[in-house]
């Protein structure tokens, strides 16, 4: 093994969370007919792991995801520019681990913004 490729992100809206996702800085990589869905694939720029919209994985109820963290150099920039853009940013908390500053997806999806 060698990578995460892909994660599968629960939505009830695909575009309306595929907007939410482009506006926070996600690019599309694919966006295809999936038998009878929407296979929505994104990732940030500078590539790495991608996610993908999801809606049909019973067991993965909508705005479930929890606990993924995305890196930033320069978090309080990244929160202005968030803000700036109507995308609701969490205060950034300081810990031995580095600094967080939470983010929620129209869902519920709950990422963390981090600095080391």
């Amino acid at each position: 093994m060698k990578s995460i490729d892909i994660i599968s992100v629960p939505v009830s809206d695909q575009q309306i969370a595929k907007k939410f996702y482009l506006t926070f800085g996600f690019t599309i990589v694919v966006e295809a007919p999936f038998g009878n869905q929407q296979w929505i694939q994104m990732g940030l720029p500078g590539g790495g792991t991608t996610i993908t919209l999801v809606n049909w994985f019973p067991e993965m109820p909508t705005g479930s995801l929890r606990g993924f963290v995305i890196g930033t150099d320069d978090i309080e920039k990244e929160k202005t520019r968030l803000e700036s853009l109507g995308i609701a940013v969490e205060e950034i908390e300081k810990t031995p681990w580095g600094r967080f500053a939470g983010v929620k997806d129209p869902d519920g999806n709950r990422w963390s913004l981090h600095q080391s």
